[in-house]
């Protein structure tokens, strides 16, 4: 059984070096959408990037939360994230480039497009039911040591 720093390692790496990111959303009646996006880690939040007038862009401007997650079923990082929707015109540029460079494509080539900025509140990395005792490796936006 892996510790909880080889944990963390564990959420981090995949944070910073996997493509993609699977990111759930709930609309006002608890119904959920999933999307897989590809993933921008920035500044301690996952960042991705969907049309604005996506299921995924309204529910989280609406619910403020996502659920996200990383990896195979037999190795997860799941996320709890607060969620913020910003405008690709108002974006930072550090964001966009930051984005551009990790993910190979601006979203202001064509469309509408916002960025979610996903921070994470709760972190959990498990591979099996031997992991699941001490699976939470971040606590209100804390990792845990």
């Amino acid at each position: 059984m892996r510790t909880t720093a080889e944990r963390v390692a564990v959420a981090q790496a995949k944070l910073a070096g996997d493509a993609d990111v699977w990111v759930a959303t709930g609309d006002g009646q608890g119904v959920a959408h999933l999307v897989p996006l590809s993933l921008c880690w920035h500044e301690d939040e996952i960042v991705v990037a969907t049309e604005a007038r996506s299921r995924t862009a309204r529910n989280a401007e609406a619910s403020t939360q996502a659920r996200l997650a990383l990896g195979s079923t037999r190795d997860v990082v799941s996320i709890e994230a607060t969620v913020t929707v910003i405008a690709h015109a108002d974006a930072s540029p550090a964001l966009v480039d930051a984005y551009r460079s990790r993910v190979g494509w601006d979203p202001a080539d064509g469309g509408e497009w916002v960025f979610l900025r996903c921070r994470p509140v709760s972190v959990q990395v498990w591979r099996d039911v031997e992991e699941m005792a001490g699976r939470t490796v971040m606590r209100g936006g804390t990792w845990i040591e």
